[in-house]
């Protein structure tokens, strides 16, 4: 059989090209009360957790045991080994916790990539590791066609505040605190899986156009996959995405819009608008 791939519920897959792909969820608290991501905890209950009920707000990675689970079942199934593919390290747990189990079931069969971002930048690079393994190419190269993929997406985003960010310790207080006193709109990037400034601009309809611009910049000349999320702020989310449509015309493959997750909710707030490049190359495959 192929390598199997397994990814966590922050990639926020579109369903049509998700299959195949082995997801383990994260897990979300509501005012101490946890839930299970996409299942028992929606992004619509964090947006209101954080806005109406003033509940404290916060997210675990799985359990290596989760992990191991997984993992066995897959090779007890055939899978000739397994790419597990993982939002960034430096965001989260979840890379170590893969890793922790990953050494305990099979080391030489089990190979852990961390995709340095989170939500479709962690999404194009599970995909790409899909596409390549379905062509029965050996775990190495299914690795080394997923970290490739980290290297050819760029994600940028929009948030209304960074205050969620600051509470998650996703950004120093001291970034937050000078946000908010300048009264801008922060434009962020992940870089090396971390989240740094990008660009600050006044009124929220120009730090939409400068993502936009952002976003084309990323793109360059050739064919690109693109994904906009938003969270509780579709109207944002589908006008960037008409406006990258015009701007890049014939270079993007493929464009998804959809609303994160509750786990990534909970660290940006309700108004988040993020683009995903993934400039598309020799790592990847058209995916039917």
């Amino acid at each position: 059989m192929p390598v199997s791939v397994v990814t966590d519920s922050t990639a926020y897959l579109p369903a049509e090209v998700a299959r195949g792909i082995t997801v383990v969820p994260l897990t979300v608290a509501l005012g101490g009360v946890a839930g299970i991501e996409g299942e028992e905890i929606t992004p619509a209950k964090v947006a209101a957790a954080l806005t109406e009920h003033r509940l404290s707000v916060s997210t675990s990675r799985p359990a290596p045991e989760q992990f191991a689970q997984i993992y066995r079942k897959l090779l007890a199934g055939g899978a000739d080994g397994i790419a597990s593919v993982h939002l960034s390290a430096r965001l989260s747990g979840t890379c170590d916790a893969a890793r922790a189990a990953a050494a305990d079931v099979d080391p030489e069969r089990i190979a852990v990539v961390d995709a340095r971002a989170t939500g479709m930048g962690l999404g194009f690079c599970a995909l790409t590791a899909a596409d390549v393994a379905a062509t029965g190419a050996p775990l190495p190269e299914v690795v080394a066609a997923a970290t490739a993929s980290t290297e050819a997406t760029s994600t940028f985003f929009y948030v209304d505040t960074l205050e969620f960010l600051r509470r998650g310790g996703r950004i120093s207080a001291a970034s937050a605190l000078l946000g908010t006193a300048l009264s801008v709109k922060p434009i962020l990037h992940v870089a090396d899986g971390v989240i740094t400034a990008r660009d600050k601009v006044r009124t929220t309809s120009r730090a939409l156009v400068r993502l936009v611009d952002l976003a084309v910049e990323a793109a360059g000349d050739g064919p690109v996959d693109v994904a906009v999320h938003h969270l509780a702020a579709p109207e944002r989310a589908r006008g960037v995405a008409e406006a990258l449509l015009s701007r890049l015309g014939d270079q993007v493959r493929q464009c998804w819009t959809s609303e994160v997750g509750a786990v990534v909710a909970a660290h940006v707030g309700p108004g988040l608008v993020g683009v995903v490049v993934h400039r598309v190359g020799t790592h990847t495959t058209p995916r039917a």
